[in-house]
């Protein structure tokens, strides 16, 4: 009896095991089956995609610049990241782009309308390029970069559009903690500095002269007073009321042109500031804008935004044709203001107040030369060294492109 019972134990015991392997084996089986048909709706979705018709648009973004070397992209160099690798990667992830356009951006038509430097963030930054209009696609390629970069807009435009090229004017933002604008005379508290009404208005006057067009040779490198690409046009600069942020009062100046080049927006604001110091007298604005050298004081590159580019030829010939939209993003505001007050304000007053560049800028101001009034005559003015901006862009580097 007693083996018989064993037996009966043993048989049982098998069928079980034998029940539990096909369980699992179709587990196994329901999971593989599963994974394959997930496998073929990406590669489904992935086909359906590469069948839609490219099409050029612009995408509206905005960033926050600190821990990147600059926007435009140095394909081949991986030591110092860019917006523009955050950006392509989030292209091709996404599925707008096929792989081989994000190792050479010109199969997809890409250009950026400014080319802002190490550090320097953007609210309206845009740029042209060619993609798959997938569904979604704004989420989609929001889902594939970081916090601090985002693409608030996009919109369809003509097929031979380029942001650089059709772009008329850029207006860029300065934030600057005002205890910048205290006279060198008096010993202030940076934290308990207010800017007076007087102040303003003598910095307000003073930005005002930068307005019309003038020779900013003094105000970059590499460019002679003769060379005509040094005309700039300055529409209009000035500096608002002052607020306070973290219990520093803080101001931002506003200025809108045509194009910049490389260092000027902040050598405008650093020669500002020196003046109304009183470390150089207000005639070195004129003297600036001649023929002599003029030693220009360049402000820290912390608290410079692109704030909007403009389009105006564009949308009156092309903004009301019936087949395209004017490059006007008045929907986005919101989420603008609201990207710049997480990500943008926050960096610029938090660094400034870890990092103190602006106090340890000003502190510079005294080994300056403002009263030099040598000319240099240098033999390549009748030939101009060819600059390493391209012609009518904001090479700012840090101003832009």
């Amino acid at each position: 009896m007693a083996e018989d019972l064993i037996a009966a134990v043993a048989s049982q015991t098998k069928r079980l095991s034998s029940s539990s392997e096909v369980v699992q084996r179709l587990e196994e089986n329901g999971h593989q089956n599963k994974k394959l048909k997930s496998d073929a709706d990406e590669e489904d979705a992935e086909d359906q995609n590469k069948k839609l018709p490219k099409r050029k648009i612009v995408l509206l973004m905005a960033y926050s610049g600190k821990g990147y070397h600059g926007m435009q992209r140095n394909v081949g160099s991986s030591q110092f990241k860019t917006i523009e690798d955050d950006l392509v990667c989030a292209l091709v992830q996404s599925g707008c782009i096929p792989e081989n356009h994000g190792e050479d951006m010109k199969k997809m038509s890409f250009q950026r309308c400014a080319r802002t430097d190490k550090g320097v963030s953007a609210a309206g930054q845009i740029v042209s390029l060619k993609v798959r209009l997938i569904d979604d696609i704004l989420e989609k390629i929001n889902n594939h970069l970081p916090s601090h970069i985002r693409i608030l807009g996009l919109k369809r435009v003509t097929g031979g559009f380029n942001s650089k090229n059709k772009c008329d004017a850029r207006t860029y933002s300065y934030m600057l903690p005002t205890f910048a604008f205290a006279h060198k005379d008096h010993e202030v508290q940076e934290e308990l500095y207010r800017l007076d009404r007087d102040t303003l208005e003598r910095v307000n006057q003073l930005l005002a002269c930068y307005k019309g067009t003038h020779n900013f040779h003094n105000f970059t490198s590499q460019k002679g007073p003769r060379d005509p690409s040094a005309k700039r046009y300055i529409m209009e600069m000035y500096c608002g009321e002052p607020f306070v942020r973290e219990n520093m009062e803080f101001a931002v100046i506003q200025v809108k042109g045509q194009s910049f080049m490389m260092h000027q927006i902040r050598k405008m604001i650093g020669l500002v500031i020196a003046i109304v110091k009183g470390y150089a007298a207000e005639s070195i604005m004129e003297r600036s804008w001649g023929e002599e050298k003029v030693d220009i004081p360049k402000a820290p590159g912390l608290g410079l935004v692109l704030e909007k580019v403009h389009f105006e030829k564009y949308n009156r010939r092309f903004g009301n044709d019936g087949l395209h939209e004017p490059l006007e993003w008045t929907e986005e505001e919101e989420k603008i203001a609201v990207f710049k007050e997480q990500y943008i304000y926050p960096t610029i007053i938090n660094t400034e107040k870890e990092e103190k560049s602006m106090a340890n800028w000003l502190k510079t101001l005294p080994i300056h030369d403002f009263n030099s009034s040598a000319v240099e005559v240098q033999t390549n003015n009748k030939n101009p060294k060819k600059s390493s901006d391209p012609e009518g862009s904001d090479g700012c580097g840090d101003d832009s492109d």
